[in-house]
């Protein structure tokens, strides 16, 4: 049996070591034979592929990014996209299956494929935990790390000049790293897409801790709406899914929080820095246990699933299981960060 791997969508770290435990149990257990499917869906359409031995992911579980590359590239895209010349490229150099590693985006589209008879098996990546099905998604762990770290850096300098903080974190259209790290770095006010609050909500806060002589620091995920706003703030344009690409909320929303409450106020994007560097060693143990099981399942025929984490279980799901509604921060959850507030 000879089986692709490919990693699609935005980097995060992990995806390394999700590609290591699958050849590691593959090649030494079931004799399978791997290739590496460069930059995503765009690589498995071109057919551009490349042997992936025991050699090549020796020492991957601790290094971020993916040896694979990723894109935002569409399978069904483009004259040799769609699901017979796929086959017809898969049958070409002999390949039995698919293990497709992404988020939404990817494991939609690996639906769409497995429901027109590719072989698909898919593995959950995402910093957002924006995917249902899975209580975890490896990525998230180190994000929310670099978040906390980050906001921790920002609060010693606002103490220094008794400055308002805004830290700006990703998440698209759920709130859970900005919650995880917010709480974990002592916000005064987390604003989450999930609970829309308006721009006097977030200043009685900022002067609540303001008034207690502490700088206030205010968490912001890039899809927060403010109560009024119908649309995630978005100045980017549309990736390749025709999905908005967000950010600069806290851009907007420091300026807004400095005219109300008269305090100084600076907003900080931490952007791609949550995706880069090492993963953690939980999203390290994950990667590699998703991985694992993500070969014994293509050795037990159940292609068309994902593997994912209930519990601390590895379990299989159907695709339909993790999508069409995103895995947002219950109400609460939030109503009990709120306590913190202010």
């Amino acid at each position: 049996m000879k089986i692709g791997i490919l990693t699609s969508g935005g980097d995060c770290p992990g995806l390394n070591a999700v590609i290591r435990g699958a050849v590691l149990n593959g090649t030494e257990h079931h004799g399978i034979e791997f290739v590496g499917i460069r930059d995503g869906w765009k690589g498995l359409v071109e057919g551009d592929f490349f042997p992936l031995t025991r050699h090549q992911v020796k020492g991957l579980s601790k290094v971020g990014g993916t040896i694979l590359g990723t894109s935002r590239t569409n399978p069904y895209d483009g004259e040799r996209g769609g699901p017979e010349n796929i086959a017809k490229t898969l049958y070409g150099h002999h390949i039995d299956g698919v293990i497709a590693i992404g988020g939404e985006g990817t494991l939609a589209a690996a639906q769409r494929l497995a429901n027109d008879g590719i072989n698909v098996l898919g593995v959950p990546k995402t910093i957002d935990n924006d995917l249902r099905a899975t209580d975890y998604s490896f990525g998230f762990d180190t994000a929310v790390n670099i978040a906390t770290e980050a906001m921790d850096r920002l609060r010693t300098t606002g103490d220094s000049h008794q400055r308002c903080m805004v830290a700006e974190v990703m998440g698209r259209h759920v709130g859970w790293i900005a919650l995880h790290s917010g709480m974990a770095a002592g916000a005064h006010i987390i604003c989450i897409p999930e609970v829309p609050l308006s721009l006097e909500d977030i200043c009685d806060k900022v002067n609540s801790a303001a008034e207690r002589g502490r700088a206030p620091l205010v968490v912001v995920a890039e899809g927060f709406k403010l109560i009024g706003q119908d649309e995630a703030y978005s100045d980017k344009g549309l990736d390749a899914f025709n999905r908005p690409r967000l950010g600069g909320i806290s851009e907007v929303l420091a300026p807004e929080i400095e005219r109300v409450t008269g305090i100084e106020t600076r907003s900080t994007v931490l952007g791609h820095i949550q995706r880069g560097g090492a993963p953690s060693g939980f999203d390290r143990v994950l990667a590699t246990r998703l991985g694992l099981h993500a070969v014994d399942a293509i050795v037990d025929g159940e292609w068309g699933q994902m593997v994912a984490m209930q519990g601390t279980a590895i379990v299989r799901v159907p695709f339909s299981d993790a999508l069409g509604e995103l895995n947002t921060v219950p109400m609460e959850r939030y109503e009990g960060a709120a306590t913190l507030f202010g």
